[in-house]
């Protein structure tokens, strides 16, 4: 396991984060929002996915053992529980619902839960990664204001989030030999196409008036993700090269 003070920066970056957004205060929701009814209802289910309260990780970060890094997963979900939030206020200001549930969330619950930390994990970076592409075309692929400053928003926070689950994958990588990585990272790869196949084909009409195809999603998250893979698994100490795919170190 690393060390307390390996994770030390996480929480540093968190907690600036916390003071950052509480100076620059909340988007105008007063101003409204025009949203295209296939993206409303996109939206709908992003905001299921960011609203759980991550006590089921929280645990497992708890029992690993280090509580620098455990204080670094309680900053992580609140940060995940404020996306949940901004999403549901934009709605509000366009004049849409919140829904109750979703599918597709409820398969990624159980996935995440079913073992340890480290599934727990790869199934989160799974979602980390698939959010990476759709908050940038959120935020880039609309003419309304309010909205591409949440997506923006909520873009920023998930680049930190990516090396800092990163991080902790090469500590939980570790003690596997290198052989017996072969079978998990396989296992990752297709939860993770999977996942970005039935987004595309779910969010489908949302993609594209983003200016996104189905098949141009795809092979983005999987881009993304060829670059993240060989970070999280190796004994690689620096998040530098996760930056760099992640354009972190512009």
């Amino acid at each position: 396991m690393q060390e307390s003070s390996e994770f030390s920066r996480w929480t540093t970056e968190f907690e600036a984060k916390v003071l950052a957004r509480a100076s620059a205060g909340d988007p105008d929701w007063s101003r409204g929002a025009v949203l295209d009814p296939a993206v409303a209802r996109s939206v709908q289910r992003f905001q299921v996915g960011e609203s759980g309260d991550g006590a089921n990780l929280i645990a497992k970060a708890e029992a690993a053992g280090d509580p620098v890094y455990a204080a670094a997963v309680r900053l992580f979900v609140a940060e995940e529980v404020n996306h949940a939030r901004m999403l549901a206020l934009l709605l509000n200001a366009g004049e849409w619902p919140t829904i109750s549930g979703h599918w597709s969330d409820a398969v990624f619950v159980r996935l995440r839960r079913a073992l340890g930390l480290r599934l727990e994990l790869m199934v989160l970076m799974v979602a980390e990664v698939v959010a990476l592409r759709y908050y940038r075309a959120l935020r880039d692929g609309t003419d309304d204001v309010l909205t591409s400053q949440v997506a923006g928003l909520i873009l920023n926070d998930e680049l930190r989030h990516v090396p800092f689950h990163c991080q902790r994958l090469r500590a939980a990588f570790a003690p596997t030999a290198r052989p017996a990585r072969l079978v998990p990272v396989l296992l990752w790869w297709l939860v993770l196409v999977g996942a970005a196949v039935v987004v595309a084909i779910d969010h489908g009409s949302a993609l594209r008036r983003s200016g996104v195809t189905r098949t141009g999603f795809v092979l983005d998250v999987i881009a993304l993700f060829k670059g993240i893979v060989p970070t999280a698994v190796s004994t690689v100490t620096s998040g530098g090269s996760v930056r760099s795919v992640l354009g972190l170190s512009k």
